[in-house]
């Protein structure tokens, strides 16, 4: 079995897109924002790319957390793209919502699981988000050279991150937190 098949890689790179296409009404690039040099229309590259750059990341490694640290314990892994959640959150964007909720992807796990391992894989992806939320945190902190649109991605990034961090580990059935708990009930009781 292979780390990381081709066609995981093709999920990864279209969930990328799909993310930053949903989100690009929300996250817009900083030069296009109030520039009369950007008219508004129906698709800005510009607000495509920035939206890409500072959302994609983040769920990318949240699921690579998953799949790695699954396959680290012997686990059989798989990225998935939600192509339901994919579409719920295209769905929303072209109705004009002014909320969006999806749920990108999945990494499914096979085999005989414990519950050590299902709090470690499910507790990685969060985990994850964590340390990209510190990572862009203490950039903003210690490096004094960056411009404008770095430092505007790094602190989107950071609260991106920390979202997808406490949201991730609400304690209901989809999310990861109901795996980290559930589990960590169980090995301690």
């Amino acid at each position: 079995m292979a780390i990381f098949s081709l066609i995981e890689l093709v999920r990864l790179i279209l969930m990328s897109a799909a993310i930053g296409y949903i989100l690009m009404d929300f996250i817009k690039s900083p030069t296009t924002v109030n520039n009369p040099l950007y008219p508004k229309k129906m698709f800005n590259w510009e607000d495509f790319r920035f939206a890409t750059i500072v959302t994609a990341p983040g769920i990318v490694l949240h699921e690579l957390g998953h799949k790695f640290v699954g396959l680290a314990m012997g686990i059989q892994t798989e990225f998935f793209a939600s192509k339901f959640g994919l579409f719920l959150g295209i769905f929303l964007k072209w109705i004009g919502s002014p909320f969006i909720i999806f749920a990108p992807g999945y990494v499914s796990l096979a085999g005989t699981i414990t519950h050590f391992q299902r709090f470690l894989t499910s507790f990685a992806g969060p985990a994850m988000n964590l340390l990209m939320f510190f990572g862009a945190y203490l950039i903003l902190d210690r490096k004094r050279n960056l411009t404008r649109n770095q430092a505007i991605a790094l602190h989107m990034t950071k609260k991106i991150n920390l979202f997808l961090f406490m949201f991730n580990l609400i304690p209901l059935p989809p999310f990861d937190g109901y795996h980290v708990f559930t589990s960590l009930f169980k090995m301690i009781f």
